[in-house]
């Protein structure tokens, strides 16, 4: 202390042009020296800390073990900050603690051991901090309400961009029907004027034909005009019935009517009706033991698919040509083929042979609406059974057709 006593103007010169509070303190861990901030900073007057011990500004709390603490830090003899992680806490007099940040530096002087301690009062820090974290807690709390707010648009425009797609997904899809639509139209008007007109033409022909024959001996021509005459109309009302067929498909209106009846029957009349149309020198092989078959089904849809497909057979087949019929009953299912030695059905066309008015590339050149086979297929699968084909280009085709023989255990009717 007496060092400092002496060279106590020399000290204050040098310490008072320092903005932080100094303190130093001898190996007795007694204040020799402070400067006025140091002084006021703790609340003392000046050089009133000169000759307490240290612990006088360390809290009570903190005060236990505090002395072995300096105590080591004089015999390690480094230099170094008390806690630096950390905010320290200071003594006040006469107001309590508060924060502190301390940097310890010993040193020498004429044998004896001293430790400078430089004093940060980290009380405008402290509230600077505690600010700063209410700010950041009310940033965190507005981030949050901003964040939750952001999903929740995000969300609602996620929805929208859905229901937009959605909306623009329908218009392009009822845009695209419109143009099948408008499509078929075109391609049934295209139809119905080239399948009604070429018919018409022969009715007229033969009509006028038939009023020139009078004569007694003119018969066999009348006869042949005639024949020629009702083939035609049968032709039409086929045609007819085809298009009233895809009508009631659509809509879902078209009601069944299954009854017991006998398959030989339905297969004579067929073929009767079929040979009206065969051309030259083609023979239409008749099924075998069917005579005993009964089926409970709608007769005049199975009719109308023996009809189409036969007919088909005869239109697509050369002269000099057999048609095989063959059915047979297994497991309570019927299985209808009908085999031709005609044109076949090109392999790239095979895969669009049920769709309503297409027509293969080697069959255009023959009349035909190209809805026979869209109508058959429904009206299989409505039945309960299925329709499929094998065919080879110049070879021929054929047909077999599934459907159960009693229609009450298929739809389980009683």
């Amino acid at each position: 202390m007496r060092v400092f006593a002496k060279n106590n103007y020399i000290f204050n010169l040098l310490s008072e042009a320092v903005s932080e509070g100094l303190l130093v303190v001898n190996r007795e861990q007694l204040i020799v020296a402070s400067n006025k901030k140091a002084d006021t900073m703790f609340g003392y007057d000046d050089r009133e800390l000169v000759g307490k011990p240290v612990d006088v500004l360390v809290p009570g709390a903190y005060n236990m073990g505090h002395k072995d603490r300096v105590e080591a830090f004089f015999e390690a003899k480094t230099t170094g900050r008390m806690m630096v992680d950390r905010i320290l806490l200071g003594q006040h007099k006469c107001n309590g603690d508060f924060p502190v940040k301390i940097s310890l530096n010993p040193f020498n002087i004429e044998g004896v051991d001293y430790v400078l301690a430089l004093v940060f009062d980290k009380t405008e820090i402290s509230k600077r901090d505690y600010q700063i974290k209410e700010l950041n807690e009310h940033l965190e709390k507005k981030i949050k309400i901003r964040t939750f707010e952001l999903r929740e648009t995000v969300s609602m425009l996620e929805q929208e961009i859905k229901r937009r797609e959605q909306a623009e997904k329908k218009m392009k899809s009822a845009l695209q029907r419109e143009r099948e639509l408008s499509e078929l139209k075109t391609k049934f008007l295209s139809l119905v004027s080239h399948e009604f007109k070429t018919p018409l033409s022969g009715i007229l022909t033969s009509a006028t034909l038939v009023g020139k024959y009078k004569g007694a001996g003119d018969q066999e021509r009348r006869d042949k005009h005639l024949s020629t005459i009702i083939g035609e109309v049968r032709h039409l009302n086929s045609i007819l019935t085809d298009f009233l067929s895809i009508e009631r498909l659509e809509k879902g209106k078209e009601i069944y009517d299954f009854t017991d009846f006998s398959l030989s029957k339905v297969v004579n009349e067929v073929i009767y009706n079929a040979n009206m149309l065969v051309k030259i020198g083609q023979r239409i092989n008749y099924p075998h033991n069917i005579d005993d078959v009964i089926i409970y089904q709608d007769e005049k849809i199975v009719t109308l698919i023996l009809t189409n497909l036969l007919y088909n057979s005869v239109k697509y087949s050369p002269e000099d040509s057999e048609i095989d019929i063959s059915i047979k009953v297994e497991d309570g299912v019927m299985f209808l083929k009908i085999k031709d030695q005609g044109i076949g059905i090109p392999t790239k066309d095979q895969k669009h042979i049920f769709e309503r008015y297409f027509r293969a590339e080697n069959a255009l050149l023959n009349q035909g609406t190209g809805i026979g086979l869209n109508i058959i297929r429904d009206h299989i699968e409505n039945l309960g059974g299925k329709v499929y084909f094998e065919s080879k280009e110049h070879i021929g085709t054929t047909f077999t057709v599934e459907l159960p023989v009693d229609n009450r255990i298929h739809s389980g009717l009683n």
